[in-house]
């Protein structure tokens, strides 16, 4: 195996702890916000993306980048989140082709139920992630990329 073999494996093996990772984190966060909020993460995801918009809306397109998801299955989850009365859309005022989405007062309500959930799921998986030799750089890594630069 030469040096650059070598270097393909590394980062062949960072993305393997990376998506261990990743899978560990999701399937808690699952399991947490769906218990105790009736949310799944990627509906989470949404009605996070949406608050943080500080009281504005997001087009569709913008949604679906946010949550990482093709425009027809964003369509399909704001569908739901609508018929949950957690969203609403919006048409745009200046391009009638232009759909917004907005949180409802009840998903911002649910929202701010969720982000502590999520928030100490996050934290303890990420702890006890640390404690994994193999996770514990990765973890490590987050942490770093989390704090904002001093300056």
């Amino acid at each position: 195996m030469g040096i650059a073999d070598d270097a393909v494996e590394i980062r062949a093996r960072g993305w393997r702890t990376l998506a261990a990772l990743h899978g560990l984190i999701e399937s808690e966060l699952e399991r947490s916000l769906g218990a105790d909020a009736g949310l799944s993460v990627v509906e989470y995801t949404v009605l996070d993306a949406l608050d943080r918009q500080d009281g504005w809306h997001m087009r569709m397109q913008q949604l679906a980048r946010a949550t990482a998801l093709s425009p027809s299955a964003t369509t399909r989850l704001v569908n739901r989140l609508e018929a949950r009365g957690l969203l609403n859309r919006v048409l745009c005022a200046d391009d009638r082709r232009g759909i917004y989405t907005e949180l409802t007062p009840s998903g911002r309500t649910l929202y701010e139920r969720a982000r502590p959930i999520h928030d100490q799921t996050l934290e303890r998986v990420l702890n006890e992630a640390r404690e994994q030799p193999e996770l514990a750089p990765v973890v490590e890594a987050l942490h770093g990329v989390a704090l904002p630069a001093a300056g």
